[in-house]
């Protein structure tokens, strides 16, 4: 596999250093030099398909000869030990669930993905690697346990203070031994803002081995492709053929993942991209011009990014046609009030329990099949996380019903570590240099 930066096609890594650098010195993203079509045989048995089975072949497809296929599907088996099912709601809309990996986010596909190609490459008596992550709330928890004790391995999580949830800040507060927690007093696009000066810092780079664990990291996006190909397996298995997806977005890794599974074969009819009032994207598909503004607190905090890095993935594989995106890409922004109206509604007409970020992505399902009366396709909405994460941001009526997993019970019992800091490259500088071994 071969990758380049979005700002020079000439500057061609390979898998490997594309994880470790995680994003290129000249502040672009690294992206595939080809992005393989799957089998058509594969994709029309699809249906016969494990999740695990087909996270191999869409990874082998894209990771070729970077690895050896028995390390790749020990780490895929490794890495995926949960299913992500689809819920039907009624005959046109469906949600999958994305939230049965040990953090109850989305992100344990990516982050656990991510750690164990990572210590897949780490060879004996290799400089310690650092890890930098900049987390609005999901991203971090998954980071933290699925780097949590792997050795030769330093993680630092930044996460915007009073900006996260109960849950989220003890899952990222409460692990120790290689994880560090900073508590900046800021925002999430502060926080992110902090992590890309540190990769763009030549003595940082020179004194300390640093990579990425957000979703500027192919090693992110990838395993983000798998459940969007087995999403339509299950449709598949149900009869179903034709797929939209809508999809809760904030810094648009997610959707990104979804577009790269379209170029390789998926048949995904439309996207929807659905925010919160940080709506960079869906004023830009309005308007054509692209203006980010810094970010606002909403309900739906791991959607409160101003300026999403993974767009720059998404125009690149649009080639920056606008026209040719918006055939396949609509956008919805909804307000916290309509949010928790939202997951009323969801609840009292069908029993279910959404976090903020996952109604959002069904009030988009609603407003996309309004515009689009007798569609043949499903909506699939995107549940990114459990609600018990987001007790506050739920009517108490629908709050009082959530079954809280016993893991997330002990954390109120453990001790919590976290360092406080402004938002202060110097002061975030020094500390990377002076931190701990361990």
């Amino acid at each position: 596999m071969k990758l380049y930066s979005t700002n020079n096609q000439d500057q061609l890594v390979d898998f490997k250093t594309a994880v470790f650098n995680s994003m290129p010195l000249d502040k672009g993203l690294y992206m595939p030099v080809d992005i393989p079509r799957l089998d058509a045989a594969f994709l029309n048995r699809i249906d016969q398909y494990s999740l695990q089975d087909i996270a191999f072949e869409v990874a082998s497809a894209l990771i070729g000869d970077s690895m050896p296929a028995t390390a790749l599907k020990s780490i895929i088996t490794d890495a995926l030990s949960f299913e992500a099912p689809l819920q039907r709601l009624d005959s046109h809309t469906q949600v999958l669930e994305l939230f049965h990996g040990p953090s109850l986010a989305f992100k344990d596909f990516g982050a656990r993905f991510m750690s164990r190609v990572m210590s897949y490459f780490l060879e004996e008596g290799e400089q310690m690697l650092d890890v930098l992550v900049a987390t609005s709330g999901d991203t971090g928890g998954a980071v933290a346990l699925g780097f949590l004790g792997v050795p030769n391995t330093r993680v630092t999580i930044l996460f915007p203070k009073g900006k996260v949830s109960e849950i989220q800040e003890l899952q990222l507060c409460t692990n120790g031994q290689n994880i560090h927690v900073l508590e900046i007093d800021g925002t999430f696009d502060d926080c992110q803002r902090l992590v890309k000066e540190a990769f763009a810092d030549a003595e940082l780079n020179a004194r300390l081995r640093l990579t990425s664990a957000n979703s500027i990291n192919i090693a992110r996006l990838i395993p983000q492709t798998f459940y969007y190909f087995n999403a339509y397996a299950q449709l598949r298995r149900q009869g179903v053929e034709k797929m939209v997806v809508a999809v809760p977005s904030g810094n648009f890794g997610n959707i990104a993942a979804g577009l790269l599974a379209q170029r390789m074969g998926l048949p995904i009819t439309q996207f929807i991209a659905a925010t919160n009032i940080n709506d960079t994207v869906p004023r830009f598909l309005e308007t054509g011009v692209y203006e980010t503004r810094p970010s606002v607190q909403t309900y739906a905090n791991a959607m409160d990014v101003g300026a999403p890095s993974n767009w720059v993935r998404i125009m690149e594989l649009f080639k920056g046609d606008l026209n040719a995106l918006k055939a396949v890409l609509n956008g919805y922004r909804f307000t916290d009030e309509e949010t928790i109206s939202a997951i009323k509604t969801l609840w009292e007409q069908h029993g279910y329990i959404a976090c903020p970020h996952t109604a959002i992505a069904w009030l988009a399902t609603q407003a996309y099949q309004a515009a689009h009366p007798g569609s043949e396709a499903v909506c699939v909405f995107l549940s990114t996380a459990h609600p018990c994460k987001f007790p506050d941001a739920l009517p108490q009526e629908v709050a009082s019903k959530i079954v809280v997993p016993e893991a997330v019970k002990g954390l109120k019992n453990k001790q919590r570590q976290a360092t406080a800091m402004t938002v202060d490259f110097p002061l975030f500088k020094e500390y990377l240099l002076n931190m701990p071994k361990a």
